[in-house]
């Protein structure tokens, strides 16, 4: 299991930035995944791959839940003694990966997760779908959706920045 999580490592590591969008984020959400795999074997019958990302992806979503709590309690003063402050950072410095993540950013969570495991991790559609634990069917269209949402969006900043 070892080598084989070691083999994974960028691959997830990349997948938890395409959720999070912030290096710092990436890391923190990747750590938590490799703590949960290593203390956890994969379940019987299940594949190493998959249930790595499906480890991670359900991490995120925990976070997800927690930061809406607190940004929740932060709201009501009798609850929150001090500022909240979102330390999430610029990320790149070339253009064309600032649009193309400003483009991510906007998909909605299914189509975003799913094109990042198809188009950036390179994994199969099966892979995702039992990953994900959602029909093969769903993950075709979800990343369909997503392709035909991102060219748009990239067609009108491209048109944009051109004028």
């Amino acid at each position: 299991m070892h080598h084989q999580l070691t083999q994974l490592l960028p691959g997830l590591r990349r997948f938890a930035f395409s959720l999070t969008g912030s290096r710092l984020e990436a890391d923190d959400l990747l750590q938590g995944t490799v703590e949960r795999l290593l203390r956890r074997g994969p379940p019987e019958g299940v594949g190493f791959e998959p249930w790595a990302f499906r480890v991670c992806r359900n991490l995120w979503i925990d976070e997800c839940r927690a930061h809406r709590v607190r940004r929740d309690a932060a709201r009501q003063p009798e609850l929150s003694e001090g500022q909240v402050v979102d330390g999430e950072r610029a990320l790149a410095s070339q253009v064309e990966l600032d649009q193309v993540d400003a483009a991510m950013a906007k998909l909605p969570e299914g189509q975003r997760e799913i094109i990042a495991m198809v188009a950036v991790q390179g994994m199969s559609y099966q892979a995702v779908s039992e990953s994900l634990e959602i029909p093969r069917g769903t993950v075709m269209s979800r990343l369909a959706r997503a392709r035909a949402a991102l060219s748009a969006m990239l067609h009108t900043e491209s048109a944009r920045t051109q004028a």
